[in-house]
């Protein structure tokens, strides 16, 4: 059994990945009637509600009630969520770059900022 911080971290990449298949399957499956950034963005939403149970009740196993942890949760996601955009519309809309690759960019980005303000402040 995986613990400490090796534990958490092997526990935040496996609900990562799950909330990021989330995003990114929904994300292209909108891409097809929709542009980039609004796909991307229902793609996200998705992978809100996923991201956060994993991450309160198995990743990092919070004590912190739903009210407080949901408001920090929100918070960040709020950062992660603009990042998205920045980085989708940048790639698409001025560089001409394909969907998949853009939004492959921006799952490399989120996770690092969503961890960091995640297991320092929102579920501590």
């Amino acid at each position: 059994m995986l613990s400490g911080d090796f534990g958490r971290l092997f526990r935040y990449a496996v609900s990562g990945g799950l909330s990021a298949a989330t995003h990114f399957g929904v994300g292209l499956a909108c891409s097809a009637v929709l542009p980039a950034v609004p796909a991307s963005s229902i793609g996200f939403a998705a992978s809100v509600v996923v991201s956060y149970v994993l991450q309160h009740t198995w990743v990092f196993r919070s004590a912190v009630g739903h009210g407080v942890a949901g408001a920090r949760f929100l918070s960040v996601t709020v950062a992660a969520f603009s990042l998205n955009a920045v980085v989708l519309w940048t790639g698409t809309s001025l560089l001409g770059g394909p969907y998949a690759v853009v939004q492959g960019v921006a799952l490399v980005l989120i996770p690092a900022l969503n961890y960091a303000l995640n297991s320092r402040w929102t579920f501590t």
